[in-house]
């Protein structure tokens, strides 16, 4: 879908942004950065969007096929496939920046428990010390992929209304209960809160394949209108007020994203999607999930070990910080994904991986050596 991965390639920038903000200056959400910074406060919603776009994207092709995955197991493999190798890189050298350069979080050194419970992936269900701490949103997404069949299930045998109402009506009861707290990032147990969201975007994939009537109604102006009551009770409560009710804020801006993504997937917003799909946005798009996993321990590190030698705590810093973290971050990226995550991306199994690999040393179509099994 053009311009889809433009938007996740510009909401992983946002976050890079965020944690240049976020680790400058302390006290967040009651943050000491100037107020004209604020806006760079809301990393949360830019995972938010992550988790409504990977719902919508994961449910096109099954909304094309009468709502069926096409094998679980297939599914999970691919899904495995596509997502673990990049990952486990990331984790391996977040790790070692951690122990040899600068510790991820204030909780201490990463620990043995540490490598078992972000290697299984199980973060959001067991506690250790992180690595990353941009690193609990793969273990909120890898639940809700496990949990992506049965979400299918129940939109083709029910309706993509009932699906959300399943999945959302309990998380807005625990809301309402005196145990509804304000979940924060790095906590356990967040996927159940951030599966409204995931199937949010879900039902959204429907625009794609409904009737042309529907796929020509104004999305890019619904979206407006549906984010527009949560960005004026933001304004008017202020950004700590918004910080503090994540809770409601997260599920209250979910149909918003989803009626943008629709807007984006059917064309409708013309001037949108050719910015999205310039050739800049579009390249920072496809290796916008290597920025992600990789950003946080370069800016902590020109945060925490190379700034305090050049300049002074505060808005020197986070200029600072942008100069030097920030093209590293995006360059890094380039060059991890190129190694971690494009020949993942490309091919579907490791037979296929060694095939490129070979053809760029000798310089030939991968096409032509994968057609030659007796070589690999």
């Amino acid at each position: 879908m053009p311009g889809l991965d433009g938007l996740r390639g510009l909401a992983a920038l946002y976050v890079v942004l965020f944690h240049c903000w976020l680790y400058t200056f302390p006290g967040y959400p009651d943050s000491s950065a100037p107020a004209w910074l604020g806006v760079l406060m809301f990393g949360r919603l830019a995972v938010v969007f992550f988790l409504v776009l990977s719902g919508f994207s994961l449910a096109i092709a099954p909304a094309r096929h009468g709502w069926r995955s096409g094998g679980v197991g297939r599914f999970l493999r691919r899904r495995a496939w596509r997502i673990l190798p990049p990952y486990w890189a990331a984790l391996a050298m977040s790790l070692i920046i951690s122990w040899f350069v600068v510790p991820a979080s204030h909780y201490g050194e990463p620990t043995a428990a540490s490598v078992l419970v972000y290697g299984v992936v199980a973060q959001d269900i067991f506690t250790a010390p992180t690595p990353n701490g941009a690193f609990w949103s793969i273990g909120v997404e890898s639940e809700l992929y496990l949990l992506f069949p049965l979400f299918l299930f129940v939109r083709r045998r029910l309706s993509a209304a009932a699906l959300v109402a399943l999945v959302t009506v309990p998380v807005i009861a625990l809301g309402l209960s005196a145990t509804g707290a304000n979940p924060v990032e790095g906590a356990n147990g967040l996927a159940p809160h951030l599966a409204p969201v995931f199937v949010i975007g879900m039902a959204g994939a429907g625009v794609v394949v409904a009737p042309e009537r529907i796929q020509r109604l104004p999305w890019g102006w619904f979206a407006v209108l549906a984010a527009a009551p949560v960005l004026a009770l933001g304004v008017v409560q202020g950004p700590v007020w918004t910080v503090e009710h994540y809770f409601w804020i997260d599920l209250a801006v979910a149909p918003a994203m989803a009626m943008l993504l629709a807007a984006v997937a059917t064309g409708g917003s013309v001037t949108l999607v050719r910015f999205l799909t310039t050739r800049p946005v579009q390249h920072l798009g496809n290796f916008s999930y290597s920025l992600y996993l990789i950003h946080l321990p370069i800016v902590m590190a020109v945060i925490r070990r190379a700034a305090p030698h050049f300049v002074s705590p505060g808005l020197p810093t986070f200029w600072f910080t942008l100069v030097l973290a920030l093209p590293i971050s995006v360059l890094g990226a380039w060059l991890f994904s190129r190694i971690f995550e494009m020949p993942f991306k490309r091919s579907r199994s490791w037979k296929s991986v060694i095939a490129q690999g070979r053809s760029r040393r000798a310089g030939t179509d991968p096409r032509e050596i994968a057609s030659e099994p007796a070589t690999l």
